[in-house]
């Protein structure tokens, strides 16, 4: 039996991809501090780098029907993405062409937008159908019939619904590149959110991305995650792309630097037994974990379909076993688990760069039996859509008691003393591993945005 440590995958790359712990791809430029509260860089970002981006709207699923439509308020504007008769989608900004008032508020159905203040109604496709006394007092012509609704360029992937405000910006798929290949064989689309929060944190929205660039940290904020994901230096592989996307991807077997004190992993013994494969048949712990790793890929291939887990049909070796973490530049995050998707963004607030949102929609796979998952951020929760997103403060985490414990709470439990430390004299640039070599990059690409080299 082949029992060596590493990362072992027989996956190929793609032909884009660099050496995400390679810092022969780097300029080098530094990473200061008042890139995290200085609000003339935050003016660039929003003149430079946020209007020329795809956002992501919401999702799919949150407007199966025509007229249904979901509200993207971000800084200072708002976006509306509406299903069409046709079943396409639709992007406005959410400005009356009257007088520029907001049409909507919260994600609904419609059948025409109205207006609050003086009742100029839209139809879904953005025309204005009615506005009070139109055929008689527009010394310029009846509006109605003519005038719509600023459309922004709309896309879907994923799942999601993009939008972006550049009529100038690459078409959605170029933006994207190569994430659609890299993450097609996951069926997204499917997939069902069982929580949904959006929390507000003291720190700047880039602190999530450094965060989701690079798994140095886990062993020191994360000890409940080396027993089912080993993060060593020398076990998970860095990617990065040219666009700025990159992920980590790590094997999903426990790791050999921090085993159990008493030589036993009841988590990792779980997922062996559920497939079939007998915990205690392996005669040393590396064994255990190496070798039941592969027998786990070779039971998953076998059983999958006896066992309903219909969305490993084209998942290969990796996929049903391991876990790519990826950063979709700038802002976005998605953990692609076996059986969960979990979707990270932090969003700047409107008035402090010291100040974001921070996004989590933890989804889950339908699999047939079962009622209810660990959503792996947010807890066990039952299998079913979550109608309403939890809008939070985290307040030192008393705002989310319920996810205390979690991942995503220690990592934001981190965010406030980093923000804090970008204002110290004593920090002038980061010094970083190996494994940190995307943290440089993504701020590379920003600044690649900002002087208008992209």
């Amino acid at each position: 039996m082949d029992i060596s440590g590493g990362f072992m995958s027989s996956q190929s790359t793609h032909p884009q991809t660099m050496d995400g712990r390679d810092p022969s791809h780097l300029r080098g430029d530094a990473i200061t501090g008042d890139r995290y509260y200085s609000k003339e860089f935050a003016e660039k970002e929003w003149e430079h780098l946020w209007t020329r981006i795809w956002h992501i709207a919401g999702r799919l699923a949150d407007i199966p029907e025509p007229g249904d439509y979901v509200v993207h308020n971000f800084l200072k504007e708002s976006v509306i993405a509406v299903r069409q008769d046709d079943g396409s989608v639709r992007a406005f900004y959410n400005s009356c062409r009257h007088r520029g008032m907001r049409l909507v508020h919260d994600d609904s159905s419609t059948e025409e937008f109205v207006c609050p203040y003086h009742g100029w109604r839209y139809a879904k496709d953005g025309l204005l159908v009615h506005a009070q006394d139109s055929d008689v007092d527009f010394p310029q012509g009846d509006p109605c019939g003519k005038l719509r609704l600023n459309e922004l360029r709309c896309d879907t992937w994923g799942g999601f619904v993009w939008y972006t405000m550049d009529d100038n910006a690459p078409t959605l798929a170029d933006y994207l590149d190569p994430m659609p290949e890299v993450a097609k064989n996951y069926p997204m689309d499917t997939a069902v959110r069982v929580a949904w929060y959006r929390v507000k944190i003291n720190a700047n929205w880039k602190f999530v991305t450094d965060n989701f660039s690079e798994s140095y940290h886990t062993r020191t904020a994360h000890p409940q995650v080396p027993p089912w994901i080993d993060q060593d230096v020398d076990s998970a592989r860095h990617e990065m792309w040219p666009k700025g996307h990159g992920r980590t991807v790590q094997p999903m077997h426990p790791s050999i630097s921090d085993r159990p004190a008493d030589g036993r992993n009841v988590m990792f013994e779980a997922v062996l037994r559920q497939w079939d494969i007998d915990p205690d048949s392996y005669d040393s712990y590396e064994e255990f974990a190496f070798q039941g790793w592969k027998d786990l890929k070779a039971a998953k291939q076998k059983l999958w379909r006896e066992k309903g887990y219909v969305h490993y049909e084209h998942m290969n070796d990796e996929e049903i076993t391991d876990s790519p973490h990826t950063v979709i530049f700038p802002n976005v995050t998605i953990s692609f688990l076996p059986d969960n998707l979990v979707f990270f963004r932090s969003e700047p607030c409107p008035d402090d760069p010291e100040k974001c949102y921070f996004d989590l929609w933890c989804m889950a796979f339908p699999v047939e039996g079962q009622t209810e998952v660990e959503s792996i951020m947010a807890g066990p929760k039952p299998l079913e859509e979550v109608a309403v997103c939890e809008h939070r403060d985290f307040d030192g985490g008393q705002g989310i008691p319920e996810l205390a414990g979690q991942i995503v709470y220690q990592d934001m439990s981190l965010a406030e003393a980093m923000q804090a430390g970008m204002h110290s004299k004593g920090y002038t640039d980061a010094v970083l591993s190996g494994q940190e070599t995307r943290v440089r990059f993504f701020h590379e690409v920003l600044n690649d945005y900002l002087e208008g080299r992209r």
